[in-house]
C-alpha cells in the first residue's frame, strides 16, 4: 500500500538525556503514523475474505477514519464511516470529515447513545446483516491485527537503544503493540489524550506485561480539547524543532514530556523516543 519512511529526530541531547522522536507522520499524508500499522493486516484481512466495504467508527476529528477512508479508496474498496454525533449531520463539515468524503466514505451520524453500542456484538451483527459483504474495524483501528501492527513500529536497534518509549494513547492499540513487541528493559510511556480512568483497564484487557505507565494528567479537558496554552506550547515547539504537531493527540505527549522534564522525572542519562502518531490533518480543524 505504502513506502514505509520513518526517520528519527534530535529533540534534545545533553549530559543527562537524550530525547528523539520517530517521525511516523512522514509515512503518507493521510494513513501517517500508528494509522498505517493498524489498517496494515485489517486491510490484507479484508482482501483475504474477499470483502467489499470497510465499516469503521470515529469523532468528527478522527485521523482513522481518513486514514480508512483513503485507504479503502486505494484498495477499490467502499467506506462506510459510523460517526458519533447526530447534531453533526446538518452542520458544515470540518476538514477532517471534509476530506473523508472527498475519499469516497458515507457518513452516518449517530446519536451518543446509539455510538456507545459499537462494540456490542448484537449492533455489530446489524450492522453486518445491513452491508453484508463488509469488513468491520473498530473504533480507532485497535484489534488483534492492529496490536500485530503496531508491534512493527520499533527497529530491534530502537528497542536495543532506547530506555523510554513514549506514545500518546486514544483507544490504547498502539501502545499495546509497543508493549508486546518490546521486554522490561524498555519501559513504555504512554500519554492519555482523553479524559477519564478506563484507558488503563482497556490497555490491561489488551495486554498481560506490565512495564508501561499513563499519564492521564494531559488531556487538557479531554478529547479534542485544547486550550490557550496547548496551542502556544504546539507554535513554539514548531517554531525551534520544525516538527508539526496536531493538538488531538502528538501535541498533548509533548507538553507532559517537557512537563514531566521540567520535574525531574527521569533518571539522569535516561535515552527516551518520542512516537509521532501522525494525524496532521487534524490540525486544520482545531488550530487558528
Amino acid at each position: 500500500m505504502l513506502t514505509q519512511s520513518t526517520p528519527i529526530q534530535s529533540i534534545l541531547h545533553n549530559q543527562d538525556l537524550v530525547l528523539d522522536i520517530k517521525r511516523l507522520d512522514q509515512i503518507h499524508p493521510f494513513v501517517s503514523g500508528n494509522k498505517f500499522f493498524k489498517l496494515k493486516y485489517n486491510l490484507q484481512e479484508a482482501v483475504r475474505l474477499k470483502k467489499t466495504s470497510l465499516i469503521t467508527f470515529g469523532g468528527a476529528y478522527s485521523n482513522h477514519i481518513v486514514a480508512t477512508a483513503y485507504a479503502a479508496k486505494q484498495y477499490q474498496l467502499q467506506s462506510i464511516g459510523i460517526i458519533r454525533g447526530d447534531e453533526l449531520a446538518n452542520k458544515p463539515r470540518n476538514a477532517t470529515l471534509q476530506q473523508a468524503q472527498a475519499f469516497g466514505m458515507q457518513l452516518q451520524f449517530v446519536n451518543r447513545t446509539d455510538y456507545k453500542q459499537r462494540h456490542d456484538p448484537q449492533f455489530l451483527a446489524q450492522l453486518q446483516q445491513q452491508y453484508p459483504n463488509s469488513y468491520i474495524i473498530p473504533e480507532g483501528g485497535t484489534n488483534q491485527l492492529a496490536i500485530q501492527g503496531c508491534q512493527d513500529i520499533l527497529t530491534i536497534a530502537e528497542k536495543q537503544y532506547y530506555d523510554v518509549i513514549c506514545v500518546a494513547v486514544g483507544t490504547g492499540g498502539t501502545i499495546a503493540g509497543l508493549i508486546e513487541s518490546t521486554t522490561a528493559a524498555t519501559h513504555i510511556l504512554g500519554f492519555s489524550a482523553l479524559k477519564g480512568d478506563f484507558l488503563k483497564q482497556q490497555i490491561e484487557s489488551l495486554t498481560s506485561k506490565t512495564h508501561w505507565t499513563l499519564h492521564s494528567q494531559y488531556h487538557f479537558g479531554g478529547y479534542a480539547k485544547i486550550s490557550d496554552e496547548l496551542i502556544q506550547f504546539i507554535q513554539d515547539f514548531e517554531q525551534q524543532h520544525q516538527i508539526p504537531l496536531e493538538p488531538i493527540y502528538t501535541g498533548k505527549m509533548m507538553y507532559g514530556m517537557f512537563d514531566l522534564i521540567a520535574q525531574n522525572y527521569f533518571p539522569k542519562n535516561s535515552k527516551i523516543l518520542l512516537i509521532h502518531s501522525g494525524g496532521l490533518q487534524g490540525k486544520a480543524s482545531l488550530m487558528p
